[in-house]
């Protein structure tokens, strides 16, 4: 019975959403251009114009039961029947491979930045969220420069990471297996 109903759900998720593979041509692309805050926003800007705005998202990621989790799992889902995760699990899933490409101090921004990500979602990721977060963080972008580097040093960081935190699942999954250099607080979660 229960699969009866999981089946009519995806059915009806196909019917009322099934123009939505249309904007990538398989889930690797949906990936790329996930991963990327400048073309995350034109797949976006796409959906919006086809009638699919932020709105019409959270309303199909709570019709999927996924309101904490990326609209990238949600389109996911629709698209390719993929279990949604929460915002939560992804960055448990990814944190040995984003933290494996960058030092302590860039280690502890990037905790920072998902914690908000967690929080509050994929807005926290555009690039214009950038100075807002340094100046919670830091008190603002000269007093991140120590510990970041230069201004395009800390821009590549912020869009950087973000191909990592959205990489395949099997990716994330051998990081994980291969010796940690070191260990990762995961302050954000509250440990």
């Amino acid at each position: 019975m229960r699969l009866e109903v999981k089946h009519e759900k995806r059915m009806s998720l196909i019917i009322t959403f099934g123009d939505i593979p249309r904007f990538f041509a398989n889930e690797d692309e949906l990936r790329t251009l996930w991963s990327n805050p400048q073309t995350r926003r034109k797949l976006l800007d796409g959906l919006a114009e086809k009638g699919y705005a932020a709105q019409q998202l959270r309303e199909l990621a709570k019709l999927i039961q996924a309101e904490n989790s990326d609209i990238f799992d949600v389109l996911a889902h629709v698209a390719y029947a993929r279990e949604p995760i929460t915002r939560q699990q992804r960055v448990v899933e990814h944190q040995d491979l984003i933290y494996s490409h960058y030092n302590d101090k860039q280690q502890a921004f990037l905790d920072f930045v998902l914690s908000n990500y967690v929080r509050d979602g994929i807005d926290q990721l555009e690039p214009d969220k950038l100075g807002y977060l340094l100046d919670l963080k830091y008190g603002g972008i000269h007093d991140a420069t120590p510990d970041l580097g230069e201004v395009g040093a800390i821009s590549e960081l912020f869009t950087g990471f973000q191909k990592h935190l959205f990489a395949d699942g099997e990716e994330a999954k051998e990081q994980a297996l291969q010796p940690s250099q070191e260990s990762h607080p995961s302050r954000w979660l509250g440990w």
